[in-house]
């Protein structure tokens, strides 16, 4: 199982979920440092475990002009910025095997885009850097075939290992979320969070735009809660409408406190039974 204490610096707290969040890629540097500064700042007012999420790299676009970040190294670098000045944990994604080493220099937490959760290479590439590694369940898989992955990892030699559930495809323009996946997944000996804000993508528009739906986001994280799910993961922006990626469906950032507050309150009710 993955060693909450030592990720989090020994701030972990058992009696609530954990929180991945953060812009979806790194745009610039003012945008990452102070979304990830409010969104500390709220977590640990509420004594939330925070893991501040930005992807380095947007590997998978609709089209060839869509935004894919600005460099590798570069922004590396702004997530490590991001580790050393709050003390946080950082996430973000890797596309390729050969990414893995690489990113790990940098962050704490490796993650498997959903896309990319049955290739192998990836997956022992991720596991042997020794890192946490989140891995997001395919929206084409059942939550009972993550066992295979699972498996990957721990063949590989380690155990420090998440899954994050991201909706399951629903016809050609939709996901739906299946809360029977968090407990089946758990039962794989492992902590399991729920994507509250890829959940309500709507992909494959013809405007090779990927839309969204952020209006339902606190219908699926109260959902989450309610079926306990360990962690969530929420995408956020000061400004979702001239974001560079996901803009359809991330989170404004001055809803999120509120939203957390009442999610913080739902799980202290969901401890009690």
């Amino acid at each position: 199982m993955v060693n909450f204490e030592q990720l989090f610096h020994s701030k972990y707290n058992k009696d609530n979920f954990f929180l991945m969040a953060g812009p979806c890629v790194i745009e610039n540097e003012e945008v990452v440092m102070s979304t990830a500064e409010k969104i500390l700042s709220i977590c640990e007012r509420l004594k939330i475990p925070y893991i501040f999420k930005s992807s380095y790299r947007k590997a998978n676009r609709t089209r060839l002009d869509s935004f894919t970040g600005i460099g590798d190294e570069k922004a590396l670098k702004l997530l490590a910025k991001v580790r050393d000045t709050f003390h946080v944990p950082v996430v973000t994604d890797i596309h390729a095997a050969d990414e893995a080493a690489m990113a790990a220099e940098y962050v704490d937490v490796l993650q498997i885009p959903a896309f990319l959760c049955r290739q192998t290479d990836i997956l022992v590439a991720a596991a042997e850097t020794g890192k946490v590694v989140n891995v997001k369940k395919g929206q084409f898989l059942s939550p009972e075939a993550m066992q295979f992955a699972v498996d990957k990892l721990t063949q590989s030699n380690n155990e420090q290992i998440i899954l994050t559930d991201r909706g399951a495809t629903f016809g050609y323009h939709d996901l739906i979320v299946d809360y029977r996946g968090i407990p089946t997944m758990q039962a794989m000996n492992v902590p399991v969070v729920l994507d509250c804000t890829h959940s309500l993508q709507q992909p494959n528009q013809s405007s090779g735009v990927t839309g969204g739906n952020p209006a339902m986001i606190e219908t699926i994280a109260r959902a989450g809660i309610a079926v306990g799910a360990d962690g969530l993961f929420i995408e956020t922006h000061p400004n979702p409408a001239i974001a560079k990626s996901d803009g359809a469906n991330m989170l404004r950032l001055e809803l999120l406190e509120p939203l957390l507050e009442k999610l913080v309150r739902l799980r202290a009710v969901i401890n009690t039974f």
